[in-house]
């Protein structure tokens, strides 16, 4: 390898060195030339001198600094974006004129959904409207007008003695029925307790009539009254009936001791009421039965329990029978006493 020639030494009375800068094509480039009148010796493309140059060049290279960011260029119109597009006013209109439409679209499509919803209510409250007025009118029209009465429940009662006393509702529109009508000409007949009115379209109108039960015979000033549990006079005659019982009752129809009375007469099974010849009681307990024949007492105290009461009496009747024994105590139906 060559080695590089030294440098040559700096020659005396040199004027002072001027900073001279020069450019190398790889950048910029400060080179301190030293040289006669102070020209400037020239540095080759590497920085190194020239061995035949005469004058001694000291060269530094430095770094070539970034150029200061500019302003970015404004687009050209071909290159925007929407974004940067500026808003005209017809695009403001078209945008609204859609809303409008959008809006007008929706209006129709929920409007169309309500009436479409309204027309099927009005349709259907037409409908019942119509089937009422046609149903009440059918009623009340002569088309479902009483032809027919028929009386039922009687036993007592003649069934068609009833009917003609209800001849007056003939030809009532069945919902025209004259209720107090009914009433009036039924409360002619005693053995009628409770009654219920029944429409069979198109021409049948029923009656059901509940008739009171006799329970006994009640002597009066006029006769021998028949009456029920509550007390009330059926019939009148002057002979003692056949077939019920005598009723001696302190205080009468109106005291507690009879409706006791009359709430063991009800309890009694028909086997053993047909066989009751006399009831008394001196008050509400100690209602006493005499059996007919045998003259046999059945005591039964108050009217409590009277369902129990009975059954446990027909029990023993079949195990002892009346004509075997002169009283049965029942007043506690758990511990029947037979004397």
């Amino acid at each position: 390898m060559r080695r590089p020639p030294p440098l040559p030494a700096p020659e005396p009375n040199r004027p002072q060195a001027q900073l001279t800068k020069s450019t190398a094509p790889g950048g910029d480039t400060d080179a301190l030339t030293v040289g006669p009148s102070g020209s400037a010796d020239s540095a080759d493309a590497t920085g190194a001198i020239s061995p035949a140059s005469p004058s001694t060049v000291l060269t530094t290279l430095r770094p070539t600094l970034p150029a200061p960011r500019e302003a970015s260029p404004v687009l050209p119109e071909e290159r925007r974006t929407d974004a940067d597009a500026p808003t005209r006013l017809r695009d403001v209109w078209s945008a609204a004129r859609a809303r409008r439409k959008a809006l007008r679209a929706e209006v129709r499509r929920f409007t169309g959904r309500q009436r479409r919803r309204r027309a099927v209510w009005i349709g259907a409250a037409a409908a019942i409207v119509l089937l009422v007025l046609g149903t009440l009118g059918a009623a009340y029209s002569p088309l479902f007008a009483v032809e027919r009465i028929q009386v039922v429940g009687t036993s007592q009662l003649d069934a068609q003695v009833v009917e003609n006393a209800l001849s007056s509702q003939l030809g009532t529109p069945l919902p025209l029925v004259d209720q107090s009508a009914v009433k009036a000409a039924l409360i002619g007949f005693p053995l009628v307790e409770t009654y219920t009115l029944e429409a069979r379209p198109p021409h049948d109108l029923v009656v059901r009539i509940v008739e009171r039960t006799p329970i006994g015979v009640v002597s009066t000033r006029a006769g021998f009254s028949v009456v029920d549990a509550a007390g009330v006079a059926l019939t009148t005659t002057a002979a003692m009936p056949a077939g019920l019982p005598l009723l001696s009752i302190t205080g009468g129809t109106a005291s507690s001791a009879f409706t006791a009375a009359g709430l063991v007469m009800r309890a009694l099974p028909a086997a053993i009421k047909a066989q009751v010849t006399t009831v008394t009681a001196s008050s509400p307990d100690d209602v006493t039965l005499t059996l007919g024949g045998t003259n046999t007492q059945v005591v039964w105290g108050n009217a409590d329990q009277s369902a129990l009461k009975a059954l446990v009496l027909e029990t023993t009747m079949r195990a002892r029978p009346p004509g075997t024994v002169t009283a049965y105590d029942v007043s506690s139906p758990h511990a029947i006493v037979v004397r």
